[in-house]
């Protein structure tokens, strides 16, 4: 598994980003932006934003018992 740096650094190499003029603009471009990608590319965003979601998960359940 790749480290956090790591990640980081091929986001920022392979960043596409699209500045929209109205929602339905943006939303356009999301659809051609995840339909070009292939399968493979989107699940792997798919597992990273689940571990993105673990990852804030666990740090509330962390900071509440900080509170503790």
């Amino acid at each position: 598994m790749k480290t956090l740096e790591e990640r980081s650094e091929q986001r920022r190499r392979t960043l596409e980003a699209h500045r929209a003029a109205s929602f339905e603009d943006a939303e356009r471009w999301d659809l051609d932006y995840w339909q070009s990608r292939t399968p493979e590319e989107r699940l792997s965003a798919l597992v990273a934003i689940h571990r993105d979601v673990e990852l804030v998960e666990a740090g509330k359940i962390e900071a509440s018992h900080a509170d503790d």
